[in-house]
């Protein structure tokens, strides 16, 4: 897959933007706060619906504007395809494919598979499992449609049933219909689980090797899919843990508290590894979501790497470069230093200063 060209208007700190692309190396380079991320955050938004920043729709629309307009253009498999988003601040965000509006924002996903890699991800390992969630979550949703379905509904079940709990204080009456969220919970609760298994486990016989290759055969990772509980006992689980939910308001039980954990040599990372453990652990996830997307989607995928370079030192730097040779790849960096003018092909370079972008080549 190939991203050809990004037009974008309203968007952050940028007016209007035209970018073509390179199927190659792409560099981004200029001083902070210049709205080199945003240019990825744009891309991002167009393949997955989302900002990798969490952000909400209205905080990347212009402060003096109501809307903006985003538009990319991509190559799948000798096809072209143009995404075109149209961002709202009091309504929700309208989506095309090819001209057609489609009706739920879902239906994007899959068509364009992208890794984005910034240097928060280096603490992907040691931070909370909310964000290694959201990790299995994003790129599963990329990989497979009904898991994206099951997922949005089992999102949208739990937040019923939470709802339904804080209000049996003063409504006890309903508390009859909370048997019906917990069916439908578990219903969608096991097929997450189910699918984050083998998730874990497909991404498992891929990083054994990745780390195995960056350590020069030093170390041996495993990752291990810890969920709050089994698919078998959710609902015993649920059922067993009601009065406590009652009480406390909020549901303890299900996926949505699941984590992975990493081990290095049988020892847990997260807990006992060095920060350069820690740093190599997560090279070494982003790298294998890289093969896996070319594995199960039997696509190459399209990597954006924001700053990532200068967090890393120089060993694990051309580990990283050396392996995304092949891939089409957009790199952000606040100058173009010796390492990267000497050490890496770039093949189209942009100079980006206060939401101007100029093509340097």
């Amino acid at each position: 897959m190939i991203i050809k060209s990004l037009d974008v208007s309203g968007f952050r700190n940028y007016d209007r933007l035209s970018l073509t692309l390179h199927s190659g190396t792409n560099i981004f380079y200029g001083d902070n706060a210049q709205g080199k991320t945003n240019i990825l955050e744009a891309l991002y938004m167009c393949s997955t619906t989302k900002s990798h920043r969490g952000s909400k729709d209205r905080e990347m629309i212009q402060f003096e504007k109501d809307e903006s307009h985003l538009k990319m253009i991509l190559n799948r498999k000798g096809l072209d395809y143009r995404v075109d988003m149209h961002l709202k601040k009091s309504r929700p965000k309208g989506i095309a494919i090819n001209g057609t509006p489609i009706r739920r924002a879902s239906e994007l996903l899959g068509m364009a598979h992208v890794i984005f890699f910034s240097p928060e991800d280096l603490g992907i390992i040691k931070n909370g499992p909310a964000e290694r969630r959201h990790f299995i979550d994003m790129e599963l949703c990329q990989l497979n449609r009904v898991y994206t379905s099951d997922l949005s509904n089992y999102n949208k079940v739990l937040a019923q049933r939470n709802r339904l709990l804080k209000d049996l204080a003063y409504k006890p009456e309903t508390i009859d219909t909370l048997q019906v969220w917990d069916m439908q919970m578990v219903h969608y609760g096991r097929r997450v689980i189910s699918e984050r298994r083998k998730f874990t486990e497909k991404l498992n016989q891929i990083i054994e090797q990745v780390h195995y290759d960056l350590t020069a055969g030093k170390e041996q990772i495993q990752i291990r899919y810890e969920p709050n509980v089994s698919e078998e006992e959710l609902e015993t689980a649920v059922e067993a843990g009601r009065e406590k939910d009652i009480r406390q308001k909020s549901t303890l039980t299900g996926p949505h508290r699941d984590d992975i954990c990493f081990f290095i040599n049988g020892t847990d990372v997260r807990k006992y590894g060095s920060q350069g453990q820690q740093r190599t652990a997560a090279l070494s996830l982003k790298l294998s979501e890289i093969r896996l997307v070319e594995e199960v989607a039997r696509d190459a995928p399209v990597l954006l790497l924001d700053d990532v370079l200068s967090e890393l030192d120089s060993k694990r730097q051309s580990q990283l470069l050396d392996s995304i040779t092949h891939i089409q790849t957009l790199i952000t960096c606040t100058g173009l230093d010796d390492f990267v003018s000497d050490r890496f092909h770039m093949d189209k370079v942009f100079k980006v200063v206060n939401g101007t972008v100029v093509s340097e080549n």
